[in-house]
């Protein structure tokens, strides 16, 4: 059969018999459309906040009580401009939509929010929605915004051509919220009456295609067709773990048609897109009416001072500058809380308890390890809040847009800034956030160099090598903060180093062009920025924190096994004949030409799991056995034990040469357990996290030699 050029979804006709069990609705929009705004007024705390199995990218699913009291499911999807999916983020929207995910069922209705601001933009993935042939309703939202810049849009008028509910709202504000959840709440909807013209060269594709997705994918006859449309618009389309593959018969058309379209010239993919654009702009100019022309709006003035060549960069220096104080200033009190209570704890449990392995095992391995990943919660927390401030109030995109400049002169995207931003406090949200990126290539550099930005695990090393190289005095506290800025500007050099090699090497493509959209200024939602705060730290410390609890408990287990014969045996002894000594022994020939001994070589191994392990395994290597008022040993005796510290012959061991090499190891390698994790997680495969393994400990090895050798021939 052939599909004629003029395609129309069925008209209202007789309306769906009304679902067997509660619809789960699906949330979609474009980017700064209001979505998530929305979804937090709809559903409240009744948030269940995960990641899609096989790929980071949130999946938040929430609950609406209809006007019968009955619960009402919601998903919270990606935001995108369109079903042609450019990044993970776009590519879980279309494939749930789609029902192409088997850890996800097909929303039974659709909830399209529309910025009233951008009708003819945010219509084009509404658009494509609408075929899909699924119960739809339109959040008309931002209608504030819209009068602002003098349009008026006939929601009637639009409801009445599209054939589905348009509900007219202001999700900030609290406005049309009861309007929407009635029109949930509704046993029946109709479903959509909207045409537009397919070329007629297109059609007879769509058509073959079409049969081929009902006969050999199982899809039904609606869901194929859109299918069909977004599978010849969307030419390099992402696809992720977890979405079910074309069949190898339904591969073999759309490649035939594809070459043979080419063959004959046919741009297809932009016939399509151009046709859709037609009609969304003959909707338009019947629903959509200017009342008066406006200037420049508020964001627009502002702008001029935001993203000023000068004023910009000041004003970002400033901003930049308030965050980092307040990771490493404000965040001090609470994890000197949080530490002391931890200590306090691990002394309860050693008072409660009789010696043995199983208290050994409570204080050194389990509380250990979870007071090494909670202690470092304050920052995160503050990073995220302050990440959620700047998003909230639309600053964010202008410091990427900023940022993309410079960072192209590497090879980077100028979203690339947001997840090196947030590797300064952990890694792993950083490597999570690059999903944003929409070129597969640009995505995978800013993960292999996430890590080289110096993040707040590394401070505890930094700060324990500048004490025990820098003696306290009126004049070491500018020597110190000038360490400590040195060694974060050379992990940012290396970053900007190493993703300017890839670019021009592995990852070989055209520079990164970066179009995105400058939301409207708009003043922050606390009450959004805390809750998204409290999710993203529980997610932190539940990705991060129970990984690295399972190796501290592995690493308790290596240093404490076999006992040392002699049951008064210092643990000093204990750790130099446990499997951890062996291996340091061992490690001990590769290591030596940086100037470490075998006691570093056991503090690397153990900070693998993290790398804030090193200052506790160092303090137990090297017999730092100190409390006082029940707290853990801190930097003072760790220092001066490292002060004293021989080779066999005499020899100093941490001489100032030795502590710079260690802490330039520290920047460069990956010594992360919970990044590795992360990122097999993220690209799904094993090859990338055992690369970046690979060439950030053998550039930490490289670098750190010629650093030692090169110093000892200078005399130091």
């Amino acid at each position: 059969m052939n599909l004629p050029p003029h395609i129309t979804s069925p008209g209202p006709g007789p309306k769906r018999p009304a679902p067997a069990r509660t619809p789960v609705y699906a949330l979609v929009g474009n980017p700064n459309c209001g979505k998530t705004t929305l979804f937090n007024a709809l559903t409240g705390l009744r948030q269940k906040v995960g990641n899609y199995p096989g790929v980071t990218v949130e999946k938040k699913m929430g609950e609406v009580y209809s006007q019968h009291g009955k619960p009402i499911k919601i998903i919270d999807l990606p935001g995108a401009y369109s079903l042609a999916a450019r990044s993970p983020d776009e590519a879980v929207l279309r494939d749930v939509l789609l029902g192409r995910r088997e850890d996800t069922p097909q929303p039974d209705r659709i909830i399209c929010i529309v910025d009233a601001a951008n009708l003819e933009r945010n219509l084009y993935l509404v658009h494509q929605i609408l075929d899909l042939g699924r119960p739809v309703i339109i959040a008309l939202n931002m209608l504030d915004l819209a009068a602002r810049a003098g349009l008026k849009i006939n929601a009637a008028r639009l409801e009445k051509e599209l054939g589905v509910p348009v509900i007219a709202c202001e999700a900030v504000h609290g406005k049309g919220l009861v309007e929407l959840r009635l029109a949930m709440s509704r046993a029946e909807l109709p479903l959509a009456r909207h045409s537009w013209d397919v070329p007629a060269p297109i059609a007879r594709a769509v058509t073959e295609l079409q049969a081929a997705l009902v006969d050999a994918d199982g899809r039904p006859p609606l869901i194929a067709r859109a299918e069909a449309l977004l599978l010849l618009t969307d030419f390099d389309s992402v696809r992720v773990a977890g979405s079910r593959p074309l069949s190898p018969r339904t591969g073999a058309i759309l490649a035939s048609w594809r070459q043979h379209l080419t063959g004959e010239g046919t741009d297809w993919s932009a016939t399509l897109i151009r046709s859709r654009y037609d009609a969304i702009n003959r909707l338009c100019a019947d629903v959509l009416r200017r009342t008066r022309e406006v200037g420049p709006s508020l964001s627009d003035r502002v702008d001029a001072v935001v993203v000023h060549s000068l004023w910009g960069w000041l004003l970002f220096a400033v901003i930049m500058a308030a965050l980092f104080f307040s990771i490493f200033s404000l965040a001090e009190y609470p994890m000197n809380w949080i530490d002391a209570h931890v200590a306090a704890l691990s002394g309860w449990v050693k008072g409660a308890m009789p010696p043995g392995d199983l208290r050994d095992l409570l204080t050194d391995g389990v509380l250990a390890g979870v007071g090494g990943i909670v202690v470092f919660l304050p920052q995160i927390l503050i990073l995220f809040f302050f990440v959620g401030l700047l998003e909230s109030t639309g600053y964010m995109a202008r410091a990427a847009f900023m940022m993309d400049r410079p960072m192209s002169r590497v090879g980077l995207h100028g979203k690339s800034f947001i997840p090196l931003l947030s590797s300064y406090a952990c890694a792993i949200p950083g490597i999570m956030a690059t999903r944003t990126i929409e070129n597969a290539k640009d995505r995978l550099v800013t993960i292999l160099v996430a890590p080289l930005m110096s993040c707040s695990a590394r401070l505890p090393v930094y700060l324990l090598m500048i004490a025990t190289l820098l003696p306290d005095g009126p004049q070491s506290a500018y020597k110190k903060v000038g360490l400590m800025f040195l060694m974060y500007a050379l992990g940012t050099v290396g970053a900007f180093g190493f993703a300017w090699l890839f670019k021009k090497t592995l990852f070989r493509s055209e520079p990164p062009l970066m179009i995105m959209e400058l939301p409207p200024y708009q003043p922050p939602r606390l009450k959004e920025i805390v809750r998204q705060m409290l999710e993203r730290g529980w997610l932190f410390l539940k990705n991060a924190g129970t990984i690295i609890l399972g190796i501290s408990i592995v690493l308790w287990f290596l240093a404490a096994y076999p006992k040392h014969p002699d049951p008064a045996a210092t643990p000093s002894q204990q750790i130099a004949q446990s499997f951890a000594g062996r291996a340091g022994h061992l490690l001990e020939p590769l290591i030596k030409p940086l100037g470490f001994d075998w006691r570093v070589g056991i503090g690397l191994i153990t900070s693998f799991g993290a790398r804030e392990v090193f200052v506790s395994s160092t303090a137990v290597v090297f017999s730092v056995e100190k409390f006082e008022g029940g707290k853990r040993a801190d930097v003072t005796p760790v220092r001066t034990a490292l002060a004293a510290a021989t080779w066999p012959d005499g020899r100093k061991l941490f001489t100032p040469l030795v502590c710079l090499t260690l802490m330039i190891y520290y920047v460069f390698a990956m010594q992360c357990m919970s990044t590795i994790a992360v990122v097999k997680r993220e690209t799904n495969s094993w090859r990338w996290p055992i690369f970046q393994t690979l060439y950030l400990t053998g550039t930490a090895w490289l670098i750190c030699f010629l650093v030692y050798q090169t110093g000892r021939a200078l005399g130091f």
